[in-house]
């Protein structure tokens, strides 16, 4: 029942008109298995320093996505990741709370009962929410930049690859600040500078300020992309914990724009 009363949260807060993407105009350079499909087992691409790119458009995976093929799913709602609604659905015993950040997440989820989550208000999700929403998102890799391009509110995150070190002193923001190493053939990449009080899933489980994520991103083959998310915020949770999500890459299409707040209507009608 708790599953179900957040995934009728998250549902909510990702209705959104028929997906209207660049339909049907060819990937490039897509490799191609003798009967000319698309070969999404091939290797992964390289830079010309030898390193796996990670460009492309990425989308998390279909498989286990919660209301898929249901009446759950009207048409035009974006499926939703079990990550969306609880981003520590596959860790055993659950998320490890602190207490006061349990007793945060009940109120913002059973007695406000999403009216004050940051998506369903039209405002930034922070990078893991980023992760686990359902359109796509572009990765754009550079010498010394990987930037990500996300359908979601039309935003973009960057992530620098050319050596400088975190902030010691960050101003606050959404997406936090990004610095990644690659060690062999994994981007491992860490941010901090968050803005306190951020929500990491529908069920509006907490990050705090003082919070570092690592994110270690593996592209498995042409058509897979892994990434190994881990929290570290004492100040909300007793220990750090891992998460992996998966995406995969989406072809002959493109990024359009999804901004929450056209023709928006609902925000008046939350409770407060």
């Amino acid at each position: 029942m708790k599953l179900l009363a957040l995934l009728m949260i998250a549902l909510g807060f990702t209705t959104s008109p028929i997906a209207a993407q660049w339909l049907n105009y060819p990937t490039p350079n897509v490799p191609r298995t003798p009967a000319g499909q698309p070969n999404l087992s091939a290797s992964a691409p390289r830079t010309p320093d030898g390193k796996p790119d990670l460009s492309g458009l990425w989308e998390p995976e279909l498989k286990g996505r919660l209301g898929e093929g249901t009446i759950a799913i009207a048409a035009g709602d974006d499926p939703v990741t079990p990550e969306f609604v609880n981003i520590g659905f596959h860790l055993e015993g659950g998320l490890p709370y602190q207490p006061w950040a349990a007793q945060l997440a009940r109120k913002r989820t059973r007695e406000e009962r999403g009216a004050n989550d940051p998506l369903g208000n039209g405002f930034p999700v922070g990078i893991v929410r980023l992760h686990s929403y359902a359109t796509p998102r572009k990765m754009i890799q550079n010498p010394g930049l990987l930037t990500i391009l996300y359908e979601l509110n039309t935003t973009f995150r960057q992530i620098f690859t050319d050596g400088r070190p975190l902030p010691s002193d960050p101003n606050p923001t959404w997406n936090g600040y990004s610095s990644g190493t690659w060690e062999g053939d994994v981007l491992v990449v860490k941010t901090n500078g968050f803005r306190d009080g951020m929500w990491l899933d529908s069920g509006g489980s907490p990050l705090s300020e003082g919070a570092v994520i690592t994110e270690k991103f593996r592209r498995v083959n042409y058509g897979r992309l892994e990434i190994e998310l881990t929290v570290d915020d004492l100040k909300t949770y007793t220990k750090p914990w891992t998460v992996k999500m998966v995406q995969t890459i989406k072809l002959d299409t493109d990024l359009l724009d999804k901004v929450m707040l056209e023709n928006e209507k609902d925000i008046k009608h939350l409770v407060k």
